[in-house]
C-alpha cells in the first residue's frame, strides 16, 4: 500500500482527523490482499475516493450529481486510478436499487445525512450495502457548533435561529438541510443495526485559526494537526468540533 504523506495546508487539515481514523479502520479490515471494496455514498468529485484508490482499493462513488461525477471522472484519469473507481448516479436512499446488499467492506457517508430527504432511509440504505463486520464511516455537521461558530463572526440572529430551529438549520440560504448533536446523530445508526466503534471530532480548530497563520509557516500546520489529533476523541470538545465522525460496526 502507499504512503500518505502528512497535511501541509489548511485544507488538508480539515479531513487529517479523519484520515487518521478511516486509515486505522481499514487496516483492521485488511485480510491480506490489501484490496478493500469501499463504497462513497455523496462521494462527489473524489476527494476520499481517489486517495482510497491510490491505497489500491477498489471504491464505488454514487452520486446524484452529473457534474460532480464528470469532475471525478476526470480527477481519476489525471490519478490513473480508473480501473479501481467506479462512478454510479444515485442517491444515498436509492442504493439498494445501485449496489448488491452486504457488498462492500467500508461504507462511507461523509456530509450527506445533512442534505439527504430522510436520514433515517439514508442509514437504512447505508446498512444494507455493508457486509456482516464491515465498517460504516459517517461525517456530520454538528449543531452546537454551529451556533457558537455564528456568535464569533457576529452572526447573531443566524446563532438564534440555529439554536431553536428542531433540524439546525437556519432556513432558506442555508446549504444544509439538517444538523446533528452526537445524540440525535448516534441513534440514526443503531436503530439500523451499527454499533458505534469510535466518536470524535473533526475540525475542533481549524475553522478558527486565522488563516493569515497559517500561511507560509509549516510548523504552525504541524502544531495545529497535534492539537486536533490530542483533542479528537475527548468528549469536553465534542461540542466545538464543526463535524462528527463515527465509525460504526455492521452485526
Amino acid at each position: 500500500m502507499a504512503a500518505v504523506s502528512a497535511p501541509r495546508t489548511r485544507a488538508a487539515v480539515r479531513t487529517a482527523v479523519v484520515w487518521d481514523y478511516l486509515r486505522a479502520a481499514l487496516a483492521a479490515l485488511d485480510t491480506g490482499s490489501g484490496a478493500l471494496r469501499v463504497l462513497d455514498a455523496g462521494g462527489g468529485s473524489g476527494g476520499f475516493a481517489v486517495p482510497l484508490a491510490q491505497l489500491g482499493h477498489s471504491v464505488t462513488v454514487v452520486d446524484p450529481s452529473p457534474d460532480s461525477l464528470a469532475a471525478l471522472e476526470r480527477r481519476v484519469a489525471e490519478t490513473g486510478t480508473s480501473t479501481r473507481v467506479v462512478a454510479l448516479q444515485g442517491d444515498a436512499a436509492g442504493l439498494p436499487e445501485l449496489v448488491p446488499a452486504g457488498s462492500y467492506d467500508v461504507v462511507l457517508c461523509h456530509s450527506v445525512l445533512e442534505v439527504v430527504d430522510d436520514p433515517q432511509e439514508a442509514m437504512r440504505a447505508i446498512a444494507h450495502a455493508l457486509r456482516p463486520g464491515g465498517v460504516a464511516s459517517v461525517l456530520a455537521a454538528n449543531r452546537i457548533a454551529a451556533v457558537v461558530s455564528r456568535v464569533a463572526a457576529g452572526r447573531l440572529a443566524e446563532a438564534r435561529r440555529l439554536l431553536s430551529d428542531p433540524a439546525g438549520s437556519t432556513g432558506d440560504g442555508d446549504p444544509l438541510v439538517r444538523r446533528f448533536t452526537l445524540d440525535e446523530l448516534q441513534p440514526l445508526l443503531t436503530q439500523v443495526g451499527l454499533q458505534p466503534r469510535t466518536v470524535h471530532g473533526c475540525r475542533i480548530f481549524t475553522d478558527i485559526v486565522p488563516p493569515a497563520l497559517l500561511d507560509g509557516d509549516p510548523q504552525v500546520i504541524d502544531d495545529l494537526l497535534a492539537l486536533e489529533r490530542a483533542a479528537a476523541e475527548r468528549p469536553d470538545y465534542l461540542a466545538v468540533a464543526t463535524q462528527l465522525h463515527v465509525l460504526a460496526d455492521r452485526d
